[in-house]
């Protein structure tokens, strides 16, 4: 099982950015799917949750309004659009499959800086 994350990078407050994860190794399309992030120094939370046909998410309250998780289950892949991003978003953004507890992969860095 295996989680390939892309699509950080620095971003000015305010702006946008599209993660990618890439899923391989199981059966995708039978497995809701969450985003979550690490800051320096805090504990790993979770960001958004999407179901197994997409048709239920969940946020957290720090990015309702912001962030849209999305899934394609015949290209194995989440997305996470992020908008109107704040100072406090930078962090490693990692995806994993609700319900294993499987390795982590390597997480896509996304940097808010002025």
């Amino acid at each position: 099982v295996q989680f390939r994350e892309s699509g950080g990078g620095l971003v000015q407050p305010g702006g946008s950015l599209r993660l990618s994860c890439v899923a391989s190794g199981f059966t995708f399309s039978n497995f809701g799917m969450r985003w979550y992030r690490q800051a320096p120094g805090k504990e790993r939370e979770v960001v958004a949750t999407i179901t197994i046909s997409g048709g239920s998410t969940w946020y957290a309250d720090s990015v309702k309004g912001r962030f849209t998780i999305s899934r394609d289950n015949a290209k194995n892949t989440v997305y996470l659009q992020m908008n109107s991003l704040k100072l406090e978003d930078t962090a490693v953004y990692f995806c994993k499959r609700i319900g294993f507890d499987d390795y982590w992969g390597q997480g896509t860095q996304v940097t808010v800086s002025s």
